[in-house]
C-alpha cells in the first residue's frame, strides 16, 4: 500500500485529532482490553501491532429440561435460545507515518485501562531512534527484535492465515491483481526484502531460514538518487514524479542502437538496452518525471534479475517481495514482475502481499507471544475492522484518498480451533473453492454488488427483529447497515481490495459487520420455530418414504433433499414466499421444484451406484434448519445407514443466516433419536457422527476445515462426500476435484444465476462425479 509522505499538518500532538477521518478509537479498538504490544519503526512508517481480547454475544441453544414434566407440550419449541457473553481474541495492526508517533502514544497511554505488558517489542531502524520516547509515555521496558526474523516470522503467518494474501500483478490485464490460493505448504520460498538495499533469504520451514544475498543497491538508492536528479525529497513523491514520466525518453532501447530487435539474440526493440543511455549524448534538459521514471526501472529491472537468478540457482519457483520500496506501487510491481519473466522465461513466479507493509510488527509480535502459542491456532481476517488493499494508480494519489487519513487497518480474530485441508481434495494446491471469481467477471460483479445492496434493508429488519427486548437495536442495526454500505461501496471501486472478490466473501463480509454489532445470530428465533415445524412433520415423512417400493423411495429421498434445500432465508425469492405464506411447507417446495430433466442431472447414474455395494463412510455437509436438514438430509443419512453407511454430518461452527448450526444439530438428532430406532442405535454405537466444520459461513472453504473432522474423514475412510445447497455446491466447490464419489446438489433460487446457467427459478443441480481411475 502507497502512503504519500508525512502530512506535515502541524504538530504531532494535535494531528491525530485534525488530520484523519476516523476517531481515534476507531482506529485503536479494543484498546482497553490490550494485552500485548510490538511495533515496527521504519524510516517513514510506524506499524503498531497489538492483542486484545474483545467480548461480544453469542446465541446458545439447549435442550429444556423435562424432568419434572410427563410430557412435552406440543406447542412448546424443541430448545431454548440464550444470548451470552463471550471472550476471544483478536491482532490489530495500525499504519501510521511517523509524523503521529507522539499523539498515537498519548492515545495509547490514556487509553490503557490495564495491561498485563511489561514489555513492548520493537523491531525497525527506528526502534533504536524512538526507544527513549516508548518507554517513557508508554511506561514499558522496549525489547529490540532482529528485523528479518520478525519479517519471515510475519511472512510466514500471513502465507498461513489469509488465503488470499498474496498476488501477482499485471498491468494492463483485467483484473491487474491475481490473488493465489493458499498452497498446503508455503516452504520452501525467496523472500526478497527492499528497503534502504536488497536482502535475499531462503525460507525453508517455520524456523530454518537463511540469508543468501543481496545489493546495496534498492529502494535506498532510489531515493537518494531521486533526490539528486530531481531535487525531491520525499519517496512518495518519487514514486508519483515516476509514475508520470516516459523512461524512452531518457534510456537507450535495444532499436535505438539496432534500428530494430536484435533477431540473434531474440531481443525485442523496446528493450532497455542502457539506462540513462541517452543522457550521455543529447543535449536536451530531462524532465523530473522521465528521470525518475528511468530510476525506477533500473532499479527494479536489477532487483527482478538478482531475485531470478538466486531463485533459479537455489531451484525455487516462488518469490515474494516486500519491503518500503514496494508498497503496493504499479510501475514497480510491474518492473519487477517483467523481469522475472523475461529471466526465468516465466518459469519463477514474482509475488506481492497485501500486508507486506505489516509483516516485521506481525513477526515481533509473535516473538513477544510464544508462551501463547499463537500458531497452534488458526486466524482469519475481519473484514469489518480492516482497510483493504487500495488502489495505487497515480490519480489517485494516497493523500487524496478519502478512505482513513494516513492511518491503515488490519484485524485478525483467532479461531477456537485449527483449520486444515480436506484429505479428500485430490489436489489441494490447485483447489479454488470458488466457483466465481468477481473481480474477474465485471457483470456478475456488479449484479451480485447490487443484490446486496438491495437486501440490505431486510438483513437490518431481521436484526433488529431478533432482538426484541434490547432498546439500542435499532441504533446498533443502523450502523451495520452504514458500515456494510460503505465496505460495498469500497468493493464497487476496488474490488481487489480483500483479495478475491466473490460471493463468499460478499457473505462473510456481511457476518463479519453483523458481529461487529452484536447481532450473532439474526435468525435464531427463525431456526428455533423452523425445527420445531419440522420435527413434528418427521415421522410423517418416514413412513411415506418407507411405504415405497426401493426405486421409488430413492427418488423421493432426493426430491426431499431438494425441496429442503428451498427453505434458504438467504434467498430473497425464498424468504418473499416464506414471510407472505405461513402454511408454504414441504409439499408445496416439492411442487416448486423443475421437474427431471433437471438443469444438472446425473441422477440415473446415482442409482446405479446404489445398486452396486454401500459406501464405507459418507461425509455430509448440511446446509439449512428446518425442513431441509430434519425432513430432507436425516432422512437421507437414515436410508444410508440401513444400507450399512457410517454417516458423519457436518454441520456451521457458527451462525450463518438459516444455516443449522453444530449445536442445534446435536439438539435435533437427540429429539429425531427418541423418534426413530435406526438413528437412535446409529447414535449409540457411533456410526453416525456429528461433527463441526470449523466454519460460519453460508459457503465452504475445503480448505479450511476443522481439524478434528479432517482427522475423522481419513479414520473412518470416507468415501462419499454429499455438499448441498446453493452457497457450498454452487457458489462454492462445483468444480471442487475430489478423491472420492461426490454428490453436489442444490436448488437454484435466484433468477438472474439461474439464466445464467441457462435454467429458471428452482432449477435443480443433481450432481454425481465419480473420481477418474
Amino acid at each position: 500500500m502507497a502512503e504519500c509522505g508525512a502530512s506535515g499538518s502541524g504538530s504531532s500532538g494535535d494531528s491525530l485529532d485534525k488530520s484523519i477521518t476516523l476517531p481515534p478509537d476507531e482506529i485503536f479498538r479494543n484498546l482497553e482490553n490490550a494485552k500485548r504490544f510490538a511495533i515496527d519503526i521504519g524510516g517513514s512508517l510506524t506499524k503498531l501491532a497489538y492483542y486484545s481480547t474483545v467480548q461480544h454475544k453469542v446465541a446458545r441453544v439447549r435442550s429444556f429440561d423435562h424432568s419434572d414434566k410427563d410430557t412435552e407440550q406440543d406447542h412448546e419449541p424443541p430448545y431454548e435460545i440464550s444470548v451470552q457473553e463471550e471472550v476471544t481474541a483478536r491482532l490489530h495492526f495500525v499504519k501510521f507515518e511517523n509524523t503521529y508517533i507522539e499523539a498515537c502514544l498519548d492515545f495509547i497511554k490514556d487509553h490503557l485501562v490495564n495491561t498485563e505488558t511489561k514489555v513492548i517489542q520493537a523491531t525497525g531502524g527506528g526502534a533504536y531512534k524512538f526507544k527513549d520516547l516508548i518507554e517513557e509515555k508508554l511506561q514499558l521496558k522496549v525489547d529490540k527484535e532482529d528485523v528479518m526474523t520478525c519479517l519471515i516470522k510475519g511472512c510466514n503467518f500471513v502465507l498461513k492465515n489469509i488465503p488470499h494474501e498474496a498476488f501477482m500483478y499485471q498491468k494492463g490485464s483485467n483484473p491487474e491483481f491475481r490473488f493465489q490460493t493458499n498452497h498446503p505448504s508455503v516452504f520452501p520460498y525467496l523472500l526478497v526484502s527492499i528497503g534502504s538495499g536488497v536482502s535475499i533469504v531462503k525460507v525453508e520451514t517455520e524456523d530454518r531460514f537463511e540469508w543468501i544475498g543481496g545489493s546495496s543497491i534498492g529502494g535506498g538508492t532510489f531515493w537518494g538518487l531521486g533526490a539528486l536528479l530531481t531535487k525531491t525529497k520525499k519517496f512518495d513523491e518519487l514514486l508519483h514524479l515516476a509514475s508520470r514520466g516516459q523512461h524512452t525518453n531518457v534510456d537507450m532501447l535495444v532499436q535505438d542502437i539496432y534500428g530494430g530487435a536484435h533477431q540473434t539474440l531474440g531481443l525485442s526493440g523496446n528493450l532497455i538496452a542502457s539506462s540513462f543511455g541517452k543522457s550521455a549524448t543529447a543535449d536536451t534538459e530531462f524532465s523530473k518525471e522521465d528521470m525518475a521514471k528511468s530510476l525506477l526501472h533500473m532499479i527494479s529491472n536489477d532487483i527482478g534479475q538478482l531475485a531470478c537468478l538466486y531463485a533459479r540457482l537455489h531451484c525455487l519457483d516462488r518469490v515474494y517481495f516486500g519491503g518500503f520500496f514496494i508498497r503496493g506501487h504499479p510501475v514497480t510491481m510491474r518492473t519487477i514482475t517483467y523481469s522475472i519473466n523475461f529471466f526465468s522465461k516465466g518459469e519463477v513466479q514474482a509475488l506481492f502481499l497485501r500486508h507486506e507493509g505489516y509483516l516485521g510488527a506481525i513477526g515481533a509480535f509473535l516473538k513477544g507471544a510464544e508462551q501463547d502459542n499463537p500458531n497452534q491456532y488458526s486466524w482469519e481476517e475481519n473484514y469489518a475492522g480492516s482497510s483493504g488493499l487500495m488502489s495505487s494508480s497515480p490519480e489517485l494519489c494516497p493523500t487524496q484518498r478519502p478512505r482513513s487519513g494516513t492511518f491503515d487497518l488490519l484485524e485478525m480474530d483467532r479461531l477456537e480451533r485449527p483449520l486444515v485441508n480436506l484429505p479428500l481434495l485430490l489436489d489441494p494446491s490447485s483447489y479454488v473453492p470458488d466457483t466465481v471469481d468477481l473481480t474477474d467477471d465485471a457483470l456478475a460483479r456488479k449484479y451480485w454488488l447490487t443484490c446486496f445492496e438491495e437486501a440490505l434493508d431486510g438483513v437490518v429488519k431481521r436484526a433488529v427483529a431478533s432482538q426484541p427486548g434490547s432498546v439500542d437495536a435499532a441504533e446498533r442495526a443502523e450502523k451495520f447497515r452504514q458500515k456494510y454500505w460503505n465496505k460495498l461501496q469500497t468493493l464497487r471501486q476496488q474490488p481487489f481490495a480483500y483479495g478475491t472478490l466473490t460471493v463468499r466473501s460478499l457473505l462473510d463480509t456481511r457476518e463479519h459487520c453483523l458481529n461487529e454489532f452484536n447481532f450473532p445470530d439474526p435468525y435464531s428465533k427463525v431456526k428455533q420455530k423452523d425445527n420445531g415445524v419440522a420435527l413434528k412433520c418427521f415421522q410423517r415423512v418416514i413412513h411415506s418414504l418407507d411405504a415405497l417400493g426401493w426405486e421409488e423411495r430413492q427418488l423421493a429421498l432426493v426430491k426431499g433433499l431438494l425441496a429442503g434445500n428451498v427453505f434458504d432465508w438467504g434467498a430473497k425469492a425464498v424468504s418473499d414466499v416464506l414471510e407472505s405464506d405461513p402454511q408454504f411447507g414441504f409439499e408445496e417446495a416439492k411442487r416448486k421444484l423443475q421437474e427431471r430433466p433437471w438443469l444438472v442431472d446425473s441422477y440415473s447414474k446415482w442409482l446405479q451406484r446404489l445398486k452396486g455395494p454401500p459406501h464405507k463412510c459418507a461425509l455430509i455437509f448440511a446446509d439449512n434448519s428446518g425442513v431441509d436438514v430434519i425432513l430432507g438430509v436425516f432422512p437421507f443419512v437414515r436410508e444410508l445407514l440401513s444400507r450399512g453407511t457410517e454417516v458423519i454430518l457436518a454441520c456451521n461452527s457458527g451462525p450463518a443466516l438459516n444455516d443449522v448450526t453444530y449445536s442445534e444439530s446435536l439438539i435435533v438428532a437427540e429429539r429425531i433419536a427418541a423418534m426413530d430406532p435406526v438413528v437412535r442405535s446409529a447414535l449409540g454405537e457411533g456410526r453416525l457422527l456429528l461433527m463441526q466444520t470449523g466454519s460460519s459461513s453460508p459457503c465452504l472453504d475445503l480448505s479450511r476445515l476443522d481439524k478434528g473432522l479432517a482427522v475423522l474423514v481419513r479414520e473412518r475412510g470416507a468415501d462419499l462426500v454429499v455438499i448441498e445447497g446453493m452457497g457450498r455446491a454452487v457458489h462454492t466447490n462445483y468444480h471442487a476435484a475430489l478423491r472420492c464419489e461426490s454428490l453436489k446438489l442444490a436448488v437454484i433460487k435466484n433468477s438472474w444465476l439461474a439464466e445464467r446457467l441457462g435454467g429458471r427459478l428452482f432449477s435443480v443441480i443433481f450432481k454425481y462425479e465419480v473420481p477418474a481411475e
